[in-house]
């Protein structure tokens, strides 16, 4: 039988995933809300479904997996909202299913570790949103949930290069702060190793090893490419949007014992130094 994954939002980590599993013969289908993003599936062998829009019945019935990554608004979670009686009616048909959350469950730490016993505490409406999303889709009975909080994701694309080039870059003081983060191809590896090893009900952090100022993550970037090391401000008097301004309300470091612990995953990037060598490697090969 063929193993066809219906991903929710065919987003970086999600398409990082299906370049895993489709050399295995899976099929995949993806929903997105742009017609280039579309096109530009079917050029990846990625059957993309337009949703909203679509009917998404003949995918359901057909998927063996289920991949969660559309975010959350003030309705709350939009996959939910149109599909839960359909996704629960099938509940025991689906052999693993994985909903992307973000580490900002655990809220403000004040520097200090959490693990995936730690209390839900979020420190903003984002976090707050994710929390209910969780919730929402762990009550749906007989459905084999994972959840995966996600750190800060990088990679191909996403990384500081681009800003330290331009000389946009900044390093961002504010006594204290920690953040995690987590390289796209170990998302997809964590995911990967959880189908092959199933635990409904089980939530896992997918971060790297080394927690860190986001500063130093600047400094290094620099540091590569050989440019001056980008301006301090502090955080109390720098001008920042309250998109970015919200990411500093959060300070913690995040354990990921149980990713090799239960599915034996070895990080291919366990630092942002790693990271960012092999970005950068990857750039000056094309």
């Amino acid at each position: 039988m063929t193993k066809t994954l219906l991903s929710f939002g065919h987003g970086f980590s999600a398409q990082a995933l299906a370049q895993r599993l489709l050399p295995l013969d899976w099929r995949i289908i993806g929903t997105t809300r742009n017609e280039d993003k579309a096109a530009r599936f079917l050029s990846q062998g990625i059957e993309p479904r337009i949703w909203p829009g679509a009917d998404m019945i003949p995918a359901l019935d057909t998927a063996t997996h289920l991949l969660i990554s559309a975010a959350p608004d003030q309705n709350g979670d939009p996959v939910l909202a149109a599909l839960q009686g359909e996704i629960a009616k099938r509940a025991h048909q689906f052999e693993w299913v994985g909903y992307l959350s973000t580490t900002g469950v655990y809220g403000d730490n004040g520097g200090d570790w959490v693990d995936e016993q730690s209390p839900l505490t979020p420190a903003t409406k984002r976090g707050q949103l994710r929390v209910e999303a969780e919730s929402a889709w762990a009550a749906i009975e007989g459905l084999p949930l994972h959840i995966f909080r996600l750190a800060g994701i990088y990679g191909p694309g996403r990384g500081p290069f681009a800003k330290v080039r331009a000389g946009t870059a900044r390093r961002i003081i504010k006594e204290g702060q920690v953040f995690s983060r987590t390289h796209v191809e170990d998302i997809a590896q964590v995911l990967h190793a959880s189908i092959n090893r199933p635990n409904p009900g089980a939530a896992y952090n997918v971060c790297d090893d080394d927690p860190a100022p986001p500063q130093d993550v600047i400094g290094y970037a620099a540091e590569l490419l050989g440019l001056p090391l980008p301006p301090a401000e502090d955080f109390e008097t720098a001008e920042m949007t309250p998109m970015a301004r919200s990411f500093y309300a959060e300070s913690k470091k995040v354990r990921n014992d149980r990713i090799k612990t239960e599915l034996g995953v070895n990080l291919i990037y366990p630092d942002y130094r790693s990271g960012l060598r092999a970005l950068l490697s990857q750039e000056d090969s094309e």
